[in-house]
């Protein structure tokens, strides 16, 4: 059974590694319902408790999908859900954090997710318009109300996290940090430890490139978010970045263990606040995932990890220019 861990200081306690749900219905490849809902039966046979979603993954299908797999087990789970975007014709369409549609969108999320009550709600993306301050009083009054018990940031900057916390303290942030993406360690990582918030990484496998399965941009369907959002696995950037894919893997091998295993076990022994949800569809994945919680990396591995970055720098953006600009605000 996974250990579990103290995400933050605000008393939220969940598995150590959780699970995103995103790429069940969103973004990568084509769905499968059913092997989806086994992969979340599973992850609750193992101990996993903390599983991601939002309502702008589909939009929308994403909670349902979570709602109807925890149907009956809902006491063995916390969710982390996300409000933030306006969701027009289907698709993504801005920014609003404004009060009353933090309010429409929990509503809407209980329903699809078929329960009284999100663990942890995080704001998706900063929304510029709406000051942070009245967004955390929203959620404070949805605390006060029982139906939210916890709140949390995404991409937020540093300043931003800082307002946020005085008027109601964040459990959790919700930001890209892996092997290869060390974006937070300037600003972001002393906030979270000043204030004591939980550090819960997304994407902490790359994406797929740290696990040594990641193909060029190009060699993706259309309808992945990869063949085209992704700039890390596109052109020279792909070839460039191998070389670390390839320590991963050299090390994976001294340990008789997966890449996936080794970049999550890098995560758990940053900090004791740091909770990973690597995302799969697959019940074989997630096995090999969850099996990082048993791996320790020594000394020299994990210099040989930050001498690797330092020596050869990840080639590209994580995000295409849109993207870009919704972050570290």
């Amino acid at each position: 059974m996974l250990p579990r861990r103290k995400l933050g200081r605000q008393g939220l306690e969940v598995s150590a590694l959780g699970l995103g749900c995103m790429g069940m219905s969103h973004s990568y490849g084509q769905p499968d319902d059913a092997e989806s809902i086994a992969t979340i039966h599973r992850a609750l046979e193992l101990g996993c408790t903390l599983f991601d979603t939002a309502e702008v993954y589909g939009p929308f299908i994403n909670e349902e999908l979570l709602g109807r797999a925890l149907k009956g087990r809902r006491d063995k789970a916390q969710i982390a859900t996300k409000f933030g975007f306006v969701i027009g014709k289907g698709a993504f369409a801005g920014a609003d954090s404004r009060p009353a549609h933090i309010r429409e969108v929990v509503e809407a999320s209980l329903r699809r997710l078929q329960t009284d009550h999100i663990d942890l709600l995080y704001q998706h993306r900063v929304d510029p318009a709406t000051p942070i301050e009245d967004v955390a009083g929203t959620v404070k009054d949805l605390i006060a109300e029982g139906k939210v018990l916890h709140f949390g940031l995404s991409e937020a900057g540093a300043e931003t996290i800082r307002r946020a916390h005085v008027v109601q303290p964040v459990s959790a942030l919700q930001s890209e940090y892996s092997i290869w993406e060390r974006n937070l360690d300037a600003d972001i990582m002393p906030v979270l430890a000043e204030l004591g918030i939980g550090l819960v990484p997304f994407s902490p496998l790359g994406r797929g490139f740290l696990t040594g399965t990641a193909k060029r941009a190009e060699d993706y369907p259309a309808n992945d978010y990869r063949a085209k959002s992704d700039p890390r696995l596109q052109g020279g950037n792909f070839d460039a970045n191998l070389r670390i894919a390839h320590l991963v893997e050299a090390i994976a091998r001294e340990h008789d263990a997966r890449p996936a295993q080794i970049a999550l076990a890098w995560l758990l022994q940053i900090r004791e606040d740091i909770v990973p949800i690597p995302g799969t569809k697959r019940r074989a994945y997630l096995e090999d995932n969850l099996g990082a919680a048993a791996l320790r990396l020594g000394p020299d591995d994990v210099r040989r990890l930050d001498e690797a970055l330092s020596l050869h720098c990840v080639s590209g953006d994580r995000y295409g220019a849109a993207g870009l600009a919704m972050i570290d605000r």
